[in-house]
């Protein structure tokens, strides 16, 4: 099943604070970390 995913509609804000918590993540785990904000679309 595949679906289709937009990216999410967030404020400058909450981009920042998503962007603040990969880099404690990264510096707390020593990993890549990437967070990605969704809206789930259609099945497909």
């Amino acid at each position: 099943m595949d679906r289709d995913f937009r990216v999410a509609d967030l404020s400058a804000e909450k981009v920042a604070e998503i962007n603040e918590f990969q880099k404690k993540l990264r510096n707390e785990t020593n990993q890549n970390i990437v967070l990605i904000a969704y809206e789930p679309g259609t099945t497909k």
